[in-house]
């Protein structure tokens, strides 16, 4: 009688990980990514739309420095509706990002899935930051058809490393925000609005700080955007007062502003994953997540 014949062991696929391991979060968190992107993309018609609405918008905002002949004003009124584009759609995409769960029925699926909460919020977080890059870009590109910047390629990049710092807070704020789709089907979604809404006008984006009230201006210092808002203009030249562009300073002069940003993703981030799984499990312990909107 012949002895049994052993089957050979398959070789190992390189194309798959060990569940758990670095690489695997990675390539898990590649594939929110991945995902995210073909989601806005089947909904192409409604990106190109709104990407107008904003090229449009900041462009007539930053017309009204034009219209006033003051040089420095224009730069303002377009470095606010740049960044604000930037962050703005940041925070938006991620604090709506269990909203498009819902829409497309996938939500479920995703708390249920082998992954790391961490993972997800970082897929989530890396696509939102991406396409609100693009976003921005394209804004800025759309308005300098319209005016003379009258900023040098050095400044840009220097402006665009504070957006990316910046990016860190609001990566945070809105991972706590995005907890309030997860509580109310019907209302999250415009709460997330009302938020986004605060911090546009607490934020000085279009205006000084200091032409708040009173007792609104100490709220402008829980904003990231005010002090990426202050290092941009400082480097830009435009923070002072007349009409004229002033010179403006390198990355070293705004180092204050940078930390305080740095700060802002240290203690937001932690903070915001921390909320988003008490109020996930909260819904799962609710049943909340069996409601689609």
């Amino acid at each position: 009688m012949s002895a049994p014949v052993t089957p050979p062991t398959p070789a190992p696929d390189p194309a798959r990980t060990t569940p758990g391991t670095f690489a695997h979060q990675i390539r898990a968190a590649w594939a929110f990514v991945f995902r995210d992107f073909h989601l806005t993309r089947r909904y192409w018609s409604w990106v190109l739309v709104f990407t107008f609405y904003d090229m449009v918008t900041a462009a007539s905002i930053m017309l009204i420095g034009v219209a006033a002949h003051n040089p420095r004003l224009t730069l303002t009124l377009l470095l606010g509706a740049v960044m604000w584009s930037f962050l703005g759609r940041l925070f938006g995409e991620i604090a709506n990002s269990i909203s498009y769960e819902r829409w497309e029925g996938t939500i479920e699926y995703t708390f249920m899935a082998p992954v790391s909460r961490l993972t997800h919020l970082v897929g989530v977080s890396l696509f939102a930051g991406a396409y609100a890059l693009l976003r921005g870009v394209l804004v800025f590109l759309f308005m300098s058809l319209f005016v003379d910047i009258g900023a040098s390629f050095v400044q840009v990049l220097e402006c665009l490393v504070v957006f990316v710092v910046a990016s860190l807070g609001f990566m945070g704020i809105g991972l706590m925000a995005a907890v309030l789709p997860v509580m109310s089907t019907e209302n999250g979604a415009q709460a997330t609005n009302i938020i986004q809404a605060v911090f546009l006008l607490i934020s000085g984006v279009y205006y000084p700080v200091s032409v708040l009230p009173a007792w609104l201006q100490p709220v402008s210092a829980l904003s990231p955007a005010t002090y990426a808002l202050n290092a941009c203009r400082k480097i830009l030249g435009v923070n002072g007062t007349g009409t004229e562009i002033q010179p403006g300073v390198t990355l070293a002069g705004v180092l204050p502003e940078l930390g305080i940003l740095l700060l802002f993703g240290l203690v937001t981030i932690p903070l915001g994953l921390f909320v988003f799984g008490r109020a996930e499990t909260w819904a799962k312990r609710t049943g909340k997540l069996k409601r689609a909107g």
